[in-house]
Formats: C-alpha cells, structure tokens, sequence
C-alpha cells in the first residue's frame, strides 16, 4: 500500500469570493470529510499538491494530511479542474477509519509477452486499465497483475482472470475483458482484398446472360428492347 504525507492548513472562509482569493495567492481550497467527524475545510499549497500528484495514483494512494498537530489518513475522492485550462480548482478527501472498507481503482498491470506477439506478430490491446475494488483502507493494494505470456491470437483475458489478495472484492463484472489478442493489422487488411479478387474471378467464368424471359425481369431496371411490329396487309418494304 503506497502512502504519502501532505501538510495542509485549516481556513475559516468558503464560498467562491474566498476560494477565489486563495487560488490567487498559490493556494487551492480543499475539504476533508468522513466517517464521526464534521467536514474541514483546508487550504493547500497550489505547487506541492500538483508535485505529489505527478508521483501518486490519486485514486488508491492513501495520503496523511497533517493539519496542524492532527493528522488524518485519507483519500482523494474528488480533484475538480478548470474545464479549460485544467488548473486544480478543489479537493475532496475522505477520511480514512481501520475496519472499515472504502471503494477504490487501482491499475491493472500485464505481464510477460504473449506468444501470439512474439510468434505470430499479433497486437495485444489492454481494453481496462484499472479495476474497481473494495477493501480495507489498510490493505490498498499498490496494483494487480494479470499473466499474459500463453495469450495467442484471438485470445482474450476477463476481470475473472485476475487474482486478487485476500481481503479485496472485486466490484467490475467478472465479464469485462481486459486484455485482447487481434491478429496483425496487414492481415486483417489483406483478407478483405483476396475475397474481392476471388470474387471476381468466379464472376468472368460465369455465362454472360443475352436476354430474359418476361419471367425473369427485375423491377426497375431496363428491359431487353421488343421486335418491332410487323405491318398489316403483308406490303413489302420496298412497296409503297
């Protein structure tokens, strides 16, 4: 279980006109909640948080936030950002109580090289990248790794497949395929084009079709043109 240890500093002033005035001084409001105690609202150093983060994964790291002499084992439930610029706008973290469990992803890790890659230039692709647990704040595990070494092409890895510490239930569906094995994408190209060039080979040997009986006319296209009638009283061509 990775844990890190941020300080923090208690604020009386909330609101968007407070919240407003400590981002321009580097700082982002933030709040802590949870289990027997009442929300605090926090104010956290703009550049220490975006350091810690750039090292952690914030949905699984448990933190320590240290306010003043109190110091909290928590985790980040929620990071809002401007919807533009991306800048860190607020921070909610939950706190953490031993015994209880709380629900988190963790990152999904494949190992090996599979043999569909190695031997038959398959492309292997990771469909879920972190899976949703639930589990003892004390026991978050840092990942989980799924084999992939005797994958072959047309292969594929299910969230079953993993193998969990004990003490972590899974919460995604035991359904949800996480790794696939396709077959090289030249492959995938060139089968379509030698099932066109088949078709039309079969297509030239086929008797080419003169005319249809009235049985055999498809609606809407042109019929075969009709014999023009002949004239009455049997007159020749050339008699007037």
């Amino acid at each position: 279980m990775a844990i890190v240890s941020f300080n923090a500093t208690a604020r009386d002033g909330v609101g968007k006109g407070a919240a407003r005035t400590l981002r321009s001084k580097g700082e982002i409001p933030a709040v802590i909640y949870g289990h027997g105690r009442e929300p605090q609202a926090l104010s956290l150093n703009a550049r220490d948080l975006d350091k810690m983060l750039g090292h952690i994964q914030a949905e699984s790291t448990v933190i320590e936030v240290t306010v003043g002499t109190t110091t909290s084992k928590t985790l980040i439930r929620e990071i809002q950002r401007h919807p533009i610029r991306r800048q860190i706008l607020h921070v909610d973290f939950q706190a953490l109580v031993a015994g209880e469990k709380v629900t988190v992803s963790i990152p999904i890790v494949l190992n090996g090289i599979a043999e569909g890659v190695r031997l038959e230039g398959g492309v292997l692709d990771q469909t879920l990248r972190e899976l949703e647990i639930e589990v003892d704040p004390s026991n978050i595990p840092d990942h989980v790794e799924l084999d992939v070494t005797n994958m072959v092409i047309g292969d594929s890895l299910h969230v079953s497949d993993i193998k969990v510490p004990e003490g972590v239930e899974v919460v995604d569906d035991p359904e949800t395929s996480v790794a696939v094995l396709a077959a090289p994408r030249a492959v995938i190209e060139e089968a379509p084009a030698a099932e066109a060039a088949e078709g039309a080979v079969e297509g030239a040997t086929e008797p080419e079709v003169i005319g249809k009986g009235l049985g055999d006319e498809e609606e809407g296209e042109g019929g075969s043109e009709s014999p023009a009638p002949a004239k009455k009283g049997g007159e020749s061509p050339g008699k007037k």
